[in-house]
């Protein structure tokens, strides 16, 4: 993959957080052509290994990691808890399971640092809509959360339904929304409304799945979605890398990511809260 430099001004740190102790990447994938893509599969990126995500892990100061299952693998997650395994306790996981997934499998992978199921509305995706509340519930009892990921802009139409899930919902990628509308729209409304009850977090990560854009890489579309939620719940908000950026030509590179988080994080204070504080209570991670 090309990486396009992204200019960073000489008070941007060197590592997130500018090295503090725990930082946490909430959102990567891996994949090894040894593990056979699902037949619907749309993405086919190329080798993304433990070894490579050490050097980036290194590069961004990070210590901690949630691994969580692409889409090219459909229900099939021994790629990821493979990997998992190689991190050791640094390591959680987030899989693609529904409501016929045996408890001895949930058990088994709660075992291996899983604590959340993923679920992929957009092209790709292994499980429907029809599957959520199902699934939620056989979840519920291991203590894992559901990990959504929709276009933002749907947001309105699932309200009732999220809100009544038995467990904790992280949404992805600044909400995915496509196009990124105007802090003040209903959709938006809606994800706000969803983090005022504390029982939703939202991840900071890929805002190029809403903009599209190879040309800034600022996305400035979505700055002002990811001020409003700075400004409105910081206690709510997760970091991740998205690495190793499926389906971009011009992915960020590890000093790119330090400099937007710099940005979306201006103070020391924040990158605590987001990077360290947040993902160590939902992930379980030791203070």
């Amino acid at each position: 993959m090309v990486e396009s430099p992204l200019p960073i001004d000489a008070e941007t740190p060197d590592s997130l957080a500018g090295g503090l102790s725990g930082v946490c990447d909430t959102h990567l994938h891996f994949y090894d052509q040894n593990y056979p893509a699902t037949p619907d599969a749309v993405l086919f990126p190329p080798d993304a290994v433990p070894a490579d995500y050490r050097e980036i892990q290194d590069a961004l100061g990070s210590e901690r990691l949630v691994v969580v299952q692409p889409t090219t693998y459909g229900m099939d997650n021994r790629c990821q808890l493979a990997a998992m395994a190689v991190f050791g306790d640094t390591a959680r996981g987030v899989m693609v399971v529904d409501s016929r997934t045996p408890d001895s499998e949930l058990a088994a992978m709660s075992a291996a640092g899983v604590v959340g199921a993923r679920f992929h509305m957009l092209p790709g995706g292994a499980v429907a809509w029809d599957e959520l509340e199902p699934t939620a519930a056989r979840i519920a009892s291991h203590g894992w959360h559901v990990q959504l990921q929709l276009d933002g802009n749907t947001l309105p139409r699932h309200l009732s339904r999220l809100q009544a899930l038995p467990v904790e919902l992280v949404i992805d990628h600044v909400g995915r929304f496509m196009p990124p509308p105007v802090p003040e729209s209903p959709a938006f409304d809606a994800l706000l409304q969803l983090l005022s009850e504390g029982r939703t977090w939202v991840k900071l990560s890929a805002p190029y799945e809403s903009t599209g854009s190879t040309v800034d890489q600022t996305y400035p579309e979505v700055l002002p979605l990811i001020d409003a939620l700075v400004d409105a719940a910081a206690d709510r908000l997760l970091w991740a890398s998205n690495w190793p950026h499926p389906g971009q030509v011009s992915p960020p590179s590890a000093a790119d990511l330090v400099a937007l988080a710099a940005r979306w994080l201006p103070t020391v204070e924040l990158q605590r809260l987001v990077l360290v504080d947040n993902p160590a209570m939902l992930y379980s991670f030791a203070a």
